[in-house]
């Protein structure tokens, strides 16, 4: 059993564990951070995340309740993610269907359940031979704040030239307390995705994750972080809503509140949702 984010709580709440890192370990693979690779000729491209140290939650102080309490959560293993979200070329060629499919086979795939996405990484894994997987609801913020505690990867403030988001008619709503904005293109309509990789990457040389779609994790929902994993893993937990899987990341029909890296949300796990997708992730070492 791991320790959640307060030692005063129940280790009794915690009914599995499932240990990440114990899961397709590849002593084989880069392990310089920041190094891509591919694993196969069609096999999405991946980034090498060093191990660390980081604080999860509403660090900035507006956020929901479900983002706390802040706790430190420790990962001591390294490991690699899609440079990308699943795009929909690497979809259907893998699954042979996608939902959308008449979009740009560089945008990511959306509409896709949480199923579809753990029906993706099983495919990919028996068709690389390696063991890839969906990322922990813990590894994906560690991934996205790289290094940083503001409110986006890239510091307090949102405007169109970070990512694909809700940024028209910013006059019609009612903005979070010291949120700033601004659309600086009349061609950033709310008219769906972008191609991947179009914006910024983040500082660990990761892309889109804010806006563009929202991406699928392993965890099941809790409603807060009391008792969650401190180790980077995945809980469940006999409170947990697992008919309800969590996703992260605000979608292109977010506002920005939506885009911050401590934004989470939870939906159906057979619901494939318009801006809803998924990145994929695998184990380097322990």
């Amino acid at each position: 059993m791991k320790s959640g984010f307060s030692s005063s709580l129940p280790t009794l709440r915690l009914l599995a564990v499932l240990t990440l890192p114990l899961i397709g370990c590849d002593e084989e693979a880069p392990k310089e951070p920041g190094t891509t690779f591919r694993d196969c000729d069609t096999c999405p491209e991946m980034v090498v995340i060093s191990s660390g140290s980081f604080r999860m939650g509403d660090l900035s102080g507006d956020g929901s309740k479900s983002e706390k309490p802040v706790g430190w959560v420790h990962i001591n293993y390294s490991f690699a993610v899609g440079k990308y979200e699943v795009t929909l070329g690497e979809f259907k060629s893998l699954m042979g269907w996608a939902p959308l499919d008449w979009k740009h086979d560089r945008t990511p795939a959306e509409m896709v359940s949480w199923y579809d996405a753990k029906e993706f990484v099983k495919k990919l894994s028996s068709k690389s031979g390696k063991e890839y997987r969906l990322l922990s609801e813990a590894e994906w913020e560690y991934m996205a704040r790289a290094g940083s505690t503001s409110k986006y990867p890239w510091g307090f403030e949102i405007d169109s030239s970070k990512t694909k988001y809700n940024c028209i008619n910013e006059i019609d709503f009612k903005l979070k307390a010291g949120e700033t904005h601004r659309c600086i293109s009349k061609e950033h309509r709310l008219d769906g995705t972008e191609k991947v990789g179009l914006y910024p990457p983040n500082a660990f040389g990761v892309y889109d994750t804010a806006g563009n779609v929202a991406e699928w994790v392993e965890d099941c929902w809790h409603e807060n972080y009391k008792g969650a994993p401190s180790d980077g893993s995945v809980s469940i937990s006999e409170e947990a809503d697992c008919w309800k899987r969590v996703y992260r990341g605000g979608t292109w029909w977010s506002k920005p509140w939506g885009q911050r890296s401590a934004k989470r949300g939870w939906n159906a796990s057979a619901d494939g949702s318009l801006g809803f997708g998924f990145r994929i992730a695998r184990t380097l070492s322990q």
